[in-house]
């Protein structure tokens, strides 16, 4: 029987609108030239690449209910929806949203879905709309919850509070919290880092509603610097078709020009800013390099 859980993103529709209109007001009202602000054609793509998303995310449904609802159906293990288990299975959804997330960042196939929430260099709540139109690449990761018999729909509701969540946590307005949240909690300043794009702060603080994944698994950086935003390689574009698609056109162009199967699979499979070993430089010793030498092809943090 599946749970009754209330659609939480639907109920979020008023706040988002009435906060992105606050937010935009508060700009206005009190400018931050250092800040990146708003841009009405940004925002724009950012709200089209939103909606865009609900309609794609229908389509992906089909087949990951099919396939969650197989695995849940042959698992003996059942994970009743009570208001204690509710919690837990929060807790575990975020754990393996870390996972997915960092994962969506060091394997190129996966960054060309996500790439398109870091394709904005503004960061304002409409970025928080920028969503891909390929989360197809998502659903693997969270097998794991629906082997240990948590239901379908419980996991999307789960899902939906990450995801609400991480709507306020995409703004210039609010700066850092109490140290207390700070440590637990996904904030503003966290992911003002991730989304930034500077040698130190790239894939960095990849958690969802907490933080502490980050800081167990290593890949927590506090706010210092200023962030800018946006890809180590901006793209030029507001064409919502050509933000959804430009990294799944570059790996193609990348295939089309490699030189064995080896190269090929790593331009798939590896970093998005993998470049195969030039023949010679395997023979020749390694030089030291600077971090802030290296340049990383169209990234973000």
């Amino acid at each position: 029987m599946s749970p009754n859980l209330p659609d939480v993103v639907l109920w979020s529709i008023p706040a988002f609108v009435l906060l992105t209109v606050v937010e935009i007001v508060s700009h206005r009202i009190h400018p931050d030239e250092d800040a990146a602000g708003y841009e009405t054609k940004d925002a724009a793509t950012s709200v089209t690449m939103g909606l865009g998303s609900l309609v794609f995310d229908f389509l992906w449904k089909i087949p990951i209910v099919a396939i969650y609802s197989g695995v849940y159906a042959l698992t003996p293990l059942r994970v009743p929806v009570l208001w204690w288990t509710i919690p837990l299975m929060l807790l575990a959804q975020d754990f393996f949203y870390y996972w997915s997330h960092r994962g969506h960042h060091v394997i190129r196939i996966l960054w060309a879905c996500h790439v398109v929430h870091h394709s904005s260099r503004k960061f304002n709540l409409t970025t928080a709309l920028r969503q891909p139109w390929t989360s197809l690449t998502v659903w693997p990761f969270y097998l794991p919850l629906i082997a240990c018999g948590v239901h379908p729909a419980a996991l999307a509701f789960c899902t939906a509070v990450n995801l609400v969540y991480q709507f306020w946590i995409h703004t210039e307005r609010i700066d850092k919290l109490p140290r207390p949240f700070e440590f637990v909690l996904n904030t503003p300043s966290h992911h003002r880092v991730h989304h930034a794009s500077q040698g130190g702060y790239l894939d960095r603080n990849f958690g969802g509603i907490l933080i502490i994944w980050d800081r167990v698994f290593g890949s927590w950086v506090a706010e210092t610097d200023r962030p800018v935003y946006g890809l180590t390689k901006n793209i030029t574009t507001h064409n919502p078709l050509r933000v959804a698609t430009h990294e799944y056109a570059a790996i193609a162009k990348d295939l089309k020009a490699a030189a064995s199967w080896r190269e090929r699979a790593g331009r798939v499979f590896r970093g998005p800013g993998w470049q195969p070993q030039a023949p010679d430089a395997a023979e020749a010793p390694a030089a030291p390099v600077r971090a802030a030498d290296a340049t990383v092809p169209e990234r973000a943090a």
